[in-house]
């Protein structure tokens, strides 16, 4: 069966395309406009083991805030399309991922009850750029609209780090790696893994 999710949004903000196999391999194909962003998606594909399209264009001369939030609400919406009922998948994953100083966890659960919590991103960096536009506080939106829209529970924590651009690749990659676990078939799972029968 195929768990390929599509979506396409249009505001007066942004035009965005996400497509999304679950079954991919890491084959990615980015585009928004923002460099730093496109270099985060790509490490969300490639790790994360999911074929990813995003095409996407926005008021980025204004900012990148519209274009980094759209993106992030229809790759979430995609995800849930893909996920399909959630039979036979692993449910829960986790990981950490160090990268140089840096050390982020992440811990997901395709729960269909949207969750977010977030911590340990430096105060120090909440007013820092990277790569000229992408603003280091846009992580948090990204991770509050990704959980929302795909109806997951998502907990990312940096445990330290002091280079921005690790950090937020740290925790681009754990979460990777975490919804990779999870969205994983699980041999041993024959229906929807829950008590409840629903997820």
């Amino acid at each position: 069966m195929s768990r390929v999710g599509k979506v396409e949004r249009t505001t007066k903000e942004s035009s965005v395309y996400v497509e999304v196999d679950l079954d991919g391999s890491g084959q990615v194909e980015i585009g928004t406009g923002v460099p730093f962003y496109d270099h985060m998606l790509t490490a969300l594909g490639v790790h994360g083991s999911l074929d990813l399209v995003v095409r996407a264009s926005g008021d980025v001369e204004i900012d990148a805030h519209h274009t980094v939030e759209d993106v992030a609400i229809v790759l979430g919406q995609a995800l849930r399309e893909a996920l399909g009922d959630k039979a036979g998948i692993r449910r829960f994953g986790d990981a950490w991922i160090p990268m140089d100083e840096t050390l982020a966890h992440a811990a997901v659960d395709v729960s269909g009850r949207p969750y977010c919590v977030h911590l340990g991103e430096p105060a120090e960096f909440t007013t820092f750029t990277i790569g000229g536009n992408y603003p280091f506080v846009l992580n948090r939106h990204v991770f509050d609209s990704l959980a929302f829209h795909a109806g997951i529970a998502l907990h990312v924590r940096v445990e330290y780090g002091r280079d921005p651009h690790h950090i937020a690749e740290a925790q681009f990659k754990a979460i990777a790696r975490a919804l990779r676990a999870a969205v994983e078939p699980d041999p041993r799972v024959g229906g929807v893994p829950s008590t409840k029968g629903v997820l």
